[in-house]
């Protein structure tokens, strides 16, 4: 994978491909928010996976026959990603972009599902709700303000606020489901853009 020069020092390029490279083993598993936003009757379009890294989910979407547009920071997790994708006989259906999701932004009314875990930024919320379809779905998780003490290097910054991030769903959405893991660090999303 050709690597986009302007992220070649950016930090979360750096942070994420020395925790891919090595002796790292990605176990490609599915979220299950995920597994439960594809298992219903979903409208017609690609998904969108944000903040990919070697992404079983994206696998899993691709499996359903879908086209999946991957995009992460790091191109060590998205060749992990491509060979993956390659080995499973998905790779016309995975489409990788490395881009820094801090500026990137998805096209408008462009996905059937949007969705992205254990990432957040407040600022590529809304657009990513806006590249959801009428009819289609954004599944999220994030952490929130109670991990902040749990992780080292951990800033308020990558947290949810209360009731976010449903709370910053703008008007024509549904929330399906949302959840705080039993430990309180991660929120759950799952939400539905109203047709018209």
């Amino acid at each position: 994978m050709r690597v986009d020069q302007g992220l070649a020092g950016h930090p979360d390029r750096v942070r994420w491909n020395a925790r891919y490279q090595g002796g790292f083993s990605a176990s490609f598993a599915v979220h299950p928010l995920v597994r439960r936003a594809l298992s219903m009757p979903l409208v017609a379009g690609p998904v969108l996976d944000l903040a990919s890294g070697p992404s079983g989910n994206a696998l899993f979407a691709a499996r359903t026959g879908r086209a999946v547009l991957a995009v992460d920071a790091s191109d060590v997790a998205l060749e992990l990603l491509a060979c993956e994708a390659a080995r499973r006989e998905l790779g016309a259906l995975v489409s990788l972009v490395q881009a820094d999701l801090g500026v990137w932004r998805p096209e408008a009314d462009a996905y059937a599902l949007v969705l992205c875990t254990s990432y957040w930024d407040k600022r590529l919320f809304g657009p990513a709700a806006r590249a959801v379809r009428p009819g289609g779905r954004l599944a999220w998780e994030a952490y929130t303000v109670a991990a902040l003490g749990s992780k080292a290097g951990f800033v308020r910054a990558w947290c949810l606020g209360a009731g976010e991030p449903g709370s910053l769903l703008p008007p024509g959405w549904r929330v399906l489901s949302q959840t705080d893991s039993a430990d309180g660090f991660k929120r759950r999303l799952l939400a539905q853009k109203l047709d018209g």
